[in-house]
């Protein structure tokens, strides 16, 4: 049944987007680590020591470990948005976002844990989509799809690089008012792959 499921393209493309969106986030959400700044605003080092805004204070200070952090979120993330390594995406991230989504519920984070859960859930998600291949992490043999698949295709590939790429340099202008710019062109860019990779679609029907 699965195997017939990929073979549907508007599914193969949910699978390419999210594995986009999966990724840019974690890009988006490294670079402030591995630039040495604070994912908060201001310090935290005033809150109570169980509250979630310590915890990031404490992460932050230790500096070479909220590095550490931002420089695996940087890496999973790459490998997603390239399709090419996605499955090894998908497995890198898989224990990140199991602690980020643990970290969530431990602490008061509002809606947050719902955000993260969901994040998890879609990673689990990749995971079994390529579950044919990856069975091999497991000392079974993998079983090759029958036809090639839609993110095979260059163009996504071209488009990961694209949107990384948008990402990390807007991430060292961004600020309050760019944001918006910034979510705004990433959508544009997402949407004109759409359009192109759709097109481009007819030999993997």
């Amino acid at each position: 049944m699965l195997q017939r499921l990929k073979q549907k393209i508007w599914l193969q493309i949910f699978i390419i987007y999210t594995r986009y969106i999966i990724g840019s986030a974690f890009v988006f959400a490294s670079i402030v680590k591995i630039r040495g700044g604070r994912f908060t605003a201001e310090s935290g080092a005033s809150n109570p020591i169980d509250s979630s805004w310590h915890l990031f204070e404490t992460l932050y200070q230790s500096g070479l470990y909220w590095k550490f952090l931002g420089i695996a979120q940087l890496i999973s993330g790459v490998l997603l948005m390239t399709q090419r390594y996605a499955k090894l995406g998908a497995i890198v991230n898989l224990p990140i976002i199991a602690n980020v989504f643990a970290i969530t519920i431990s602490y008061y984070f509002a809606f947050t844990p719902v955000i993260t859960g969901l994040m998890l859930l879609a990673n689990i998600m990749l995971i079994a989509w390529d579950w044919n291949t990856l069975k091999v992490l497991i000392n079974q043999k993998p079983i090759s799809d029958l036809k090639p698949r839609l993110e095979n295709d260059v163009v996504w590939q071209i488009l990961g690089l694209l949107l990384f790429t948008i990402i990390v340099i807007s991430n060292f202008f961004a600020n309050t008012k760019s944001i918006l710019v910034i979510f705004l062109t990433v959508l544009v860019t997402g949407l004109t792959g759409l359009i192109i990779g759709f097109r481009k679609r007819k030999p993997y029907k």
